[in-house]
């Protein structure tokens, strides 16, 4: 056990701090905690690729992907939903974007960032930004998953998130996939959260969702709220590593710039 926990780690990409420092208590602990500042827009693809260059020589086999608004149940099942992956060859677990959450009707061959585990080690092995980036298509029944199922609606050539292609080149490449059950979280929460689950059908966190709107929206943040006081929340204080990266915003403002002068002139 000793050596999984010096072979994993965490990173958030974090928009809402103060959400980040209520929830980051319920993190799994004893291992590395790393968070991405987004604050400056820095999201979904482009955290992904920056995450892959700052954290490929720290030694780390399992990566855990969690966002500000994840509430873990119990954080420290995700230790044995790893051992579960190595034993079975999985490089990825993570809940579809589509059939799975009734709010979220996209692809379900791509997993929703919100939670994920990597095998970090054995991707970043033949990581490689282009070729993902090359990546955001799909072909017609190019999956063979069985999605009957599925209890809600989904789309499966959706290119909703343009992370997809991240998802789809680990898929070609022959990586294995582990996607995990969710259903509706409904006490007191609209139907807004879902709920996830180890393989052995016990829970493993709660996805409030909407954290930008905690702090701001009233509503939000009595919903969240709510979950966050219903959980047993012990004093487990983080203290992540955080990195930024400090010119994002101004090299997306050139590029966008970059792009209309580039329509403009064709």
């Amino acid at each position: 056990m000793e050596a999984l926990l010096n072979r994993t780690a965490i990173i958030t990409t974090v928009a809402n701090f103060e959400l980040y420092n209520r929830t980051s208590n319920l993190f799994p602990e004893n291992i590395r905690t790393y968070v991405i500042d987004g604050r400056n827009g820095m999201h979904g693809l482009d955290s992904i690729f920056y995450m892959f260059k700052k954290l490929e020589d720290k030694g780390i086999d399992w990566l855990i992907m969690a966002d500000e608004d994840v509430v873990f149940e119990n954080s420290e099942s995700v230790f044995s939903l790893i051992e579960f992956m190595k034993a079975n060859n999985y490089s990825v677990c993570g809940v579809r974007d589509g059939g799975v959450i009734k709010h979220r009707n996209k692809n379900p061959y791509a997993i929703n960032t919100f939670f994920s585990i990597l095998n970090f080690k054995k991707i970043s092995d033949f990581f490689n930004a282009k070729k993902i980036s090359e990546n955001q298509y799909i072909q017609i029944n190019e999956f063979s998953d069985s999605l009957k199922h599925l209890q809600f609606e989904f789309d499966k050539v959706s290119l909703y998130e343009p992370y997809y292609c991240f998802y789809f080149w680990l898929r070609r490449k022959g990586e294995h996939f582990l996607f995990l059950n969710s259903r509706t979280f409904t006490k007191e929460d609209e139907k807004i959260s879902n709920e996830v689950f180890h393989p052995d059908g016990t829970p493993l966190l709660i996805h409030t969702w909407f954290a930008r709107s905690y702090g701001k929206n009233e509503k939000h943040t009595l919903r969240i709220n709510r979950i966050l006081d219903s959980i047993d929340t012990k004093s487990n204080f983080k203290n992540p590593v955080i990195f930024k990266d400090s010119l994002f915003y101004f090299k997306m403002k050139l590029l966008k710039s970059a792009r209309k002068i580039k329509i403009k002139l064709s």
